[in-house]
This record gives structure tokens, C-alpha cells and sequence, in this order.
């Protein structure tokens, strides 16, 4: 029987090897998009693993000596540096990972990245920063990313031990901190769903395309003598033979492809390609689950057939959808309400929720799509006013779940994706300024670990000193904290910044000179404080405020100079508004991007399957049609009931899918962190409405077909 199906297959005439290459096409590119999707979260959880190895853990024990490690942030252009200064204790101290031995004092690995910068701007802008010989390059088994800027800095033991966060790192490699946490688990959850899905359907339409023929053709067979078994094998094994083909095509596809997704910065980084990879159980699955899924998916289709060989032909109105089918959906919506009570500990415990009640609104809405297809269904034939709107809504209201099945691809690819790009845009509005460029931008301000005394007069002339540079103003602790914990004598205080209270000498100012997330302003007005000028000089020093004309040039100049003065006095080296909080909201960025491409890829693969589907669709329904057109309508008419039975509902699920993505961000955003959707631009919804009109030309391009199938020859011969 095997050999039997594989020549049905084959050599079953033009009409066999066109459905065998449509599918094994379709399977491809589904294919080589799960690969891609697998291989993409693995290069992911890669890249943060080895960005979070820059940051580890203090571990005690073992015979080797401790290596002293501390990991401090440096920005260059509004990009983060990170500077990891390293001692050994002994001979016998652990290797930092990707270079050949550690480096002794007066000495630095760099990334290829950071080298490149090196080399191409003035030293006294940047290299100065890390005086002493450069020993090479690091290897790529440190780096994140290609474009990972990273310097290891040889110290002595005495010294790095004083740096802020200090630790003594007894092994490397084994004490990485925990990663992901909740939000990126969601996003990268939900974006994986996003295109999965879609896939998957995409492939089961396939593999059912031109079901009816084929049940026909087994009915046949049933006929003269051919058992279930039988037949279910044969299906079988033809929609298999065209599962593997096309699996065999999507990895070629993947591997052709791997290296220009890797270029591709959809977490704010690009990938290596070799963190690309397939772990032995992805292929396993993809190579085995596709082909199986295939052939499950015919076996599904030919039930009529192995309940009676007569079975195709008592064709009778399927049961209509009832409304239990909505209980999954409006329980996920209370698992995620829920959440709004009670928030787990952890982020283990947070996932556990949020993620099932996602899934469990994902599943409500594959089961509830039907019968909100009937509902619209039923409204738009009491609203009907024509021929073709009144044909396509009966025909919807009797098959909802047929009519349903062509457009969950596109309910699930837009709910998802509404999931991650309302999460994603809340969390960058809230929490991600703008690198540079808006408030105060040419500002810069330090953070002390341990507030030093006094301020060198040398390192007040050298800031003065540099082109750009407008005043350098030391801010010092207020010993009695009023509105603002810093003071600072008004014959100091920069008019660019303000001015004092009438009748004050000392002024209670932010730590930066500016109110949080405020710009400057020359008309503000600072409260006196509570603290003479003569005791002024004897209080510690809160930050040095460096204002500039914002130029590059006299930013990084004085980044450098307060670098050079105080080496071991940052955790965070001087930043301007918004260097701070950069890495974090371009990390977002990066995600809404892959939300971005997921909303195109997910619409794309929905509206290849919505195509398949109304091809599928219109082959097995040759003879009525065929028979409406020997009654006398119109060819016009007939497209326009296909065109409504597939464009209508997919504009109802359309508004309910983006709808629940939103309600869905909602409760997960209040629930997890306190905030309120923030509305996406008009980026994503254009996005939406560009991938709804290719799907509508989707459903135009198979039209023409319509005519050419349902001539009177073809009620005749049927």
C-alpha cells in the first residue's frame, strides 16, 4: 500500500502533481520559518546568557585561587561599554572567558567592536580611558553580540578589590545569574506563539488542500473493496511523500537564510550565526512532527470516508458551534484578572500564570472563532441587500468552522502580535527615554560610589577647558534633606540652570541640576537651604554637572576626564539623560522590531493559507457553483460571495484578535508592573492594515479561477 499511495502521488496525472507540489511548497516555507523561529529563540537565550556571564556571582570554595572580578558600565555615543577589571590572586586563578590569560596590571583585552572605535576617534575622547598595552582581541565566546563593546582590565588584587561590586570568582562559567526574567519569558513566548501557530495552520491547510477530490477518489476505492485501513495509509502516505519533500527544502532554505537573519538586530544585537543553531531535538521535531503532522492532518480529512464509502456523498449541515465554545477564552481572561490579586514571589511563579492564561486565551480563541464566524454570519443576513452578500452569509451561517478555518492564522497572528507590541510600547514609554537628544542633553552628571571630599581645582580647569564646554559645577550633600538631597552655593549655580530664592546663598538643587526627566531651564527657581557657605566646603561631593554645547565631541571629552580623575569611583561612568536607561529601551526596541516583522511574517504565512484555503475551497465547490451559473448568475456575483465569504469574517476577527491582545497587555502590564497600555503608533497599525489589504489580494488573485472552473462542462461532468 505504501508504494501504491507514493504512485497515486506521483504519477496520478497533472492535477496530483500540482496539489503534490503546492503542498510541498507550502510545507517549505512553513518549515524553514519554524526552523527559523527555534533556532532564532535559541540564539536568544544564547545572547542573554552570555551577556548575563559579565555579571557573576561571588562563589567561594575550590582549590583555585579567586580571581577578583568587578563589572562597571562605561557609554561611548550613547552606547554602553562594559568594563569588567579583573585580578588574579595566584597562579592558579581562573581565565576569564574568550581570552588567553588574564591581564596583569597596565594591560586590557578589548572586543573587535571596541578595538574598531579605538582606533578610529581621538584618544583623548576614549582611549584614554583605558591607559595601558592592548594584548588583543576577545573571543567571540564572551560576546553577546558581533557589536558588543567589552574591555577586560588587568588590576592588582588591592585595587580591583575596591572597585564597586566587586567579587571573588572562584570558577568560571558555572555561576551565570538565572535568565530570562518575566517580561523577556513573555515576550519571547508570546512572539514564538506569534509565528508558530500560523505556521503550523499554514501547513494542515496545505496538506488538506483539495480534500474533497481526494475523498472522492478514495470513496472510489472504498467501493471496490478497499478498507479503512487502507485508505488511511494511502492518504497517508501521498501527503506525507510531500511533507518531506518540503521539509527537506525548508532546512535548505534555513541554512541559506541563517546568516542574514543573524544580521538581523531583533533584540537590539545582532546574532552571531553560529548561535543560530538547531538543537538534535528542534530537528527531531520539525523533521519528524511536520510530515507527521501532515499525514494526521489527511487522515483527519477522509472521516467521511471510513465511516461508509457512501459517506461523501450524504452531505448534511454540520451541527452550528454553541457558545461553550467561549469558556476557555473568559477563562484566560480571568487567570490574567487574577494576577491583579495575587502576584507570586517569583519570576518562575509570575510565568506560571501569565503564560497559561495566554495560551488559554490563544486556545479560546481558535474554539470560539467559529461561533462568533456564525454570529457575524447570521448579522450580515438580516442586513443583507444583495444576491452575493445573502448567498456568502448562508453559506457562512451553515459551515462556520469551514469558513473559520482559512482565517485563524491571521486572529492569532494579530492577537499575539497586539500581545508583544503593547507590552513592548508601554514598557520603552515608561521606562525608555530617548538616548540623546531631549532633556538636557548636553548635560552630564556623575554618580560616586564613595563621595570623595573635595574636587581637584586640576580636574574643574581640565573640564573648563574643553571646547563645548560651558561650566563645571561640583553639587555636594545636604546634611538635612528638604525637597532635593543636594545643595549647591548659588554664586556657583549656572544660569542655564536657574536661579536662587531671593536673599539665599546656598540652594537645594536635584543631584544632576534638573528635575527628574525635566530639562533645563534658566527660569526655575531653587529653595534655599538650610547650610551656610562657609560649611559648604566641608560637605562630600554628590556629583560633578558638566554642561555642554551637547556636541559628541565635548560630551566624551569630559567623560573622559572625570573617568581618568576618579578610576575607581564609578559603577556607572558619566552619563548625560537617557544613557542610563538606553541599553534597556533599545533592548525593547529591538523586540518591538521582531514584533514588527513577526505581525508581517504571521500575516504573510495567514494569507498564504487563506489563499490555499479559498483555492481548496473553490475546487470543491466546482459543481455548485457551476449549477448557480446555469440558473443564471451572474460570474460577478459569484465572486463576490467568495470575496465576502473569506474578506468579512477576517475583518470581524481582526478588530476581536487586536482587541484581546490589548485587554491582554492590559492585565499583564497593571498586574506586573503598575502601568497602563500605552497605545502603539501608527506604525503598527499601519503595519496591520497593509498585511489585511495583501490578504485581500490574496483573496483577488484566486478569483479569476472562478470563471474557468465552473463552466456548464463541469456540472455536466460532475
Amino acid at each position: 500500500m505504501i508504494g501504491f499511495g507514493l504512485r497515486l502521488a506521483l504519477a496520478g496525472g497533472r492535477e496530483a502533481l500540482t496539489r503534490l507540489v503546492i503542498i510541498a511548497a507550502a510545507v517549505a516555507i512553513g518549515a524553514g520559518l519554524l526552523l527559523a523561529t527555534l533556532a532564532g529563540v535559541n540564539a536568544v537565550n544564547t545572547q542573554l546568557t552570555r551577556y548575563a556571564s559579565m555579571y557573576p556571582m561571588q562563589t567561594s570554595g575550590g582549590h583555585a585561587d579567586p580571581l577578583w572580578w568587578s563589572t562597571r558600565e562605561d557609554y561611548f555615543h550613547g552606547t554602553q561599554i562594559i568594563r569588567i577589571d579583573v585580578a588574579a590572586t595566584g597562579p592558579h586563578a581562573p581565565t576569564p572567558i574568550g581570552i588567553p590569560k588574564t591581564p596583569g596590571p597596565g594591560e586590557y583585552y578589548a572586543s573587535p567592536s571596541l578595538r574598531k572605535l579605538l582606533a578610529a576617534n581621538p584618544a583623548d575622547q576614549l582611549a584614554n580611558r583605558y591607559p595601558g598595552r592592548d594584548l588583543g582581541s576577545i573571543g567571540r565566546a564572551a560576546l553577546a553580540s558581533p557589536d558588543t563593546l567589552l574591555v577586560i582590565v588587568g588590576g592588582t588584587p588591592d585595587t580591583v578589590a575596591k572597585l564597586p561590586r566587586a567579587r571573588q570568582i572562584s570558577s568560571i562559567g558555572d555561576n551565570t545569574p538565572a535568565l530570562p526574567e518575566t517580561v523577556v519569558d513573555l515576550i519571547l513566548g508570546v512572539i514564538a506563539g506569534g509565528l508558530l501557530f500560523p505556521v503550523l495552520i499554514f501547513i494542515g491547510t496545505a496538506t488538506r488542500l483539495s480534500a474533497a477530490r481526494r475523498e472522492q477518489r478514495f470513496a472510489a476505492m472504498r467501493l471496490v473493496g478497499a478498507t479503512p485501513k487502507q485508505i488511511s495509509l494511502i492518504a497517508a502516505v501521498e501527503a506525507a511523500a510531500a511533507a518531506v519533500a518540503g521539509t527537506a527544502i525548508g532546512f535548505i532554505l534555513f541554512f541559506a537564510f541563517r546568516g542574514w537573519l543573524a544580521n538581523i538586530p531583533f533584540t537590539g544585537m545582532r546574532f552571531f550565526t553560529s548561535d543560530m543553531f538547531l538543537r538534535p531535538l528542534d530537528v527531531l521535531v520539525v523533521a519528524l512532527g511536520v510530515p507527521a503532522g501532515a499525514a494526521l492532518a489527511a487522515r483527519v480529512s477522509l472521516r467521511r470516508v471510513r465511516i461508509s464509502p457512501l459517506g461523501v456523498t450524504r452531505r448534511v449541515t454540520p451541527r452550528p458551534p454553541r457558545a461553550y465554545r467561549l469558556i476557555p477564552l473568559v477563562l484566560g481572561v480571568a487567570v490574567l484578572a487574577f494576577a491583579l490579586v495575587y502576584r507570586p514571589p517569583t519570576s518562575d511563579g509570575q510565568t506560571a500564570i501569565f503564560l497559561p492564561g495566554l495560551l488559554l486565551i490563544m486556545t479560546g480563541l481558535i474554539l470560539a472563532g467559529p461561533w462568533l464566524t456564525m454570529i457575524g454570519a447570521r448579522v450580515m443576513a438580516r442586513r443583507a441587500s444583495r444576491p452575493a452578500t445573502l448567498i456568502a452569509a448562508r453559506r457562512l451561517a451553515d459551515n462556520p468552522k469551514a469558513g473559520f478555518r482559512a482565517i485563524s492564522g491571521i486572529m492569532l497572528a494579530l492577537f499575539v502580535t497586539s500581545v508583544a507590541v503593547g507590552v513592548i510600547t508601554t514598557i520603552v514609554a515608561n521606562r525608555g527615554p530617548a538616548p540623546i537628544g531631549s532633556i538636557g542633553a548636553g548635560t552630564m552628571s556623575t554618580v560616586f560610589t564613595e563621595n570623595p571630599p573635595s574636587v581637584p581645582d586640576t580636574v574643574l580647569t581640565d573640564l573648563r577647558a574643553i571646547p563645548g564646554v560651558r561650566s563645571a559645577t561640583v553639587v555636594r550633600e545636604n546634611p538635612v534633606r528638604g525637597s532635593d538631597g543636594w545643595v549647591v552655593a548659588c554664586t556657583d549655580l549656572p544660569a542655564a540652570y536657574g536661579r536662587c530664592a531671593d536673599g539665599a546663598t546656598v540652594a537645594e538643587v536635584p543631584m544632576s541640576l534638573m528635575p527628574f526627566e525635566q530639562p533645563a531651564s534658566s527660569t526655575r527657581v531653587w529653595p534655599a537651604a538650610s547650610v551656610t557657605v562657609g560649611d559648604l566646603q566641608r560637605l562630600p561631593v554628590a556629583s560633578i554637572v558638566v554642561g555642554t554645547d551637547a556636541s559628541v565631541a565635548a560630551l566624551e571629552r569630559s567623560r573622559t576626564v572625570l573617568e581618568v580623575a576618579y578610576p575607581t569611583e564609578f559603577w556607572v561612568a558619566p552619563n548625560v539623560p537617557g544613557d542610563f536607561e538606553s541599553d534597556f529601551a533599545n533592548t525593547l526596541r529591538g523586540w518591538k522590531q521582531l514584533a514588527n516583522v513577526i505581525i508581517v511574517a504571521s500575516l504573510a504565512l495567514a494569507g498564504c493559507s487563506l489563499a490555499v484555503s479559498v483555492v481548496g475551497g473553490l475546487s470543491e465547490r466546482k459543481r455548485p457553483f457551476s449549477l448557480l451559473r446555469l440558473s443564471g448568475a451572474q460570474v460577478r456575483v459569484l465572486r463576490r460571495v467568495v470575496a465576502l465569504e473569506s474578506a468579512v469574517p477576517m475583518l470581524a476577527v481582526a478588530v476581536v484578535a487586536i482587541g484581546m491582545g490589548f485587554l491582554a497587555a492590559q492585565l499583564f502590564l497593571k498586574a506586573q508592573m503598575d502601568y497602563t497600555l500605552t497605545a502603539p503608533g501608527v506604525g503598527f497599525y499601519a503595519i496591520v492594515i497593509v498585511g489585511l489589504a495583501a490578504c485581500l489580494a490574496i483573496i483577488a488573485s484566486t478569483l479569476p479561477l472562478l470563471e474557468r472552473i465552473t463552466g456548464p462542462e463541469t456540472a455536466r461532468s460532475e
